[in-house]
């Protein structure tokens, strides 16, 4: 057999099976997860405690949703987790108090739905904030979502002096005897947040795959200068990510705060993380331009299933830490492997066609 044989570059219809295999990982990952814990911890797969699991999965699923558009574009945001204490404080202290005007001697209450909308304009407030630093400062995504991670959980403290919004069951003179319908609630047995968790997911899918903002968002992470060049408005698309990764993190303070009827100041602390690893878990490249709203949901079912069921086999807090951090490593070593065979198979591909 010649050496040409051997070396030869596949077709370019062929694929590479380990480029399957690496492209599948997080249903791999979902599977070997789902089948290890229904074997090692006890009444993992009842209906009850599935129910619970998707309850926790939904809420790292809207921050993967929301931290995958701002990785595509090449961008980090490490204040998410705050965003959802800061917007957990802003709903019960306006289910609690309403807004009190001192100068006209009058408080205002709003309805559930006024509560909600209020509460998710903050979360995109703050988005807008991240998004003003980084394309009008200039300041590096990293820091500058670092720095309102702070700003943002010292908000959250400062809106009740570092106490928690207890009783948030609502007034039915207000109107708000709703609000704990948002997280506890459910229609024809489905959890409310599952079936919100369904609208933005599909609605994220549509935008990324199947609009211009959302080609657009792909070109910024895959090559900005290149971007800018084509026309497109770089600026505006990476405030819009970091808006709707804001908007999202809103939704899920108001989800908590519903769930518990009480809002803690230190609401979502490490939530980031688990957004990060569902993401970059279902194949968001952290290098910008490549990434999936389906492959991060299911990245979210992996990283919740894997915690909840850590807890389950009460394996301890730290050791899930350690673990949710090998997840990420590992996640990141394997989008690198990926790329690399990508690249490689290309190149294969280009000399065959060159021959």
């Amino acid at each position: 057999m010649s050496v040409e044989a051997v070396t030869a570059p596949k077709a370019s219809g062929d694929v590479s099976p380990t480029l399957l295999l690496l492209k599948a990982r997080t249903f791999i990952a979902l599977i070997a997860v789902v089948l290890f814990f229904s074997f090692a911890a006890p009444n993992f797969l009842s209906t009850a405690n599935l129910v619970i699991m998707s309850e926790h999965v939904a809420l790292n699923a809207f921050l993967a949703i929301g931290m995958t558009f701002v990785i595509i574009t090449g961008g980090i945001d490490l204040s998410v987790g705050s965003i959802v204490g800061l917007c957990g404080m802003v709903a019960g202290y306006l289910v609690l108090n309403g807004v009190n005007l001192e100068f006209t001697g009058y408080t205002v209450f709003f309805n559930t739905w006024e509560i909600v909308g209020i509460t998710l304009l903050v979360g995109v407030l703050v988005g807008v904030v991240n998004g003003l630093l980084i394309t009008r400062l200039n300041v590096a995504p990293f820091i500058a979502t670092l720095g309102t991670l702070y700003v943002a959980r010292g908000a959250a403290l400062l809106s009740s002096g570092g106490a928690t919004f207890p009783n948030l069951s609502g007034n039915a003179e207000w109107g708000t005897q709703s609000f704990p319908f948002i997280g506890a609630g459910s229609v024809l047995g489905i959890p409310v947040s599952i079936l919100v968790l369904i609208a933005v997911g599909l609605g994220a899918a549509y935008l990324a795959a199947r609009t211009p903002l959302g080609r657009q968002i792909y070109a910024v992470g895959g090559n900005e200068r290149a971007a800018a060049l084509s026309g497109i408005k770089v600026n505006r698309v990476k405030m819009f990510v970091y808006m709707f990764s804001g908007f999202c993190a809103a939704i899920v303070g108001l989800i908590i705060s519903s769930q518990l009827v009480a809002s803690h100041p230190a609401t979502g602390e490490t939530f980031e993380l688990n957004a990060i690893a569902a993401a970059v878990l279902g194949g968001t490249s952290m290098s910008g331009g490549r990434g999936r709203i389906g492959g991060t949901i299911v990245g979210a079912f992996v990283i919740g299933i894997l915690s909840d069921g850590l807890v389950m086999m009460g394996v301890s807090s730290f050791w899930q830490t350690v673990i949710k951090g090998l997840v990420i490593i590992a996640a990141v070593v394997v989008d690198q492997f990926q790329q690399r065979l990508q690249q490689k198979l290309a190149l294969q591909r280009q000399a065959a066609l060159g021959r």
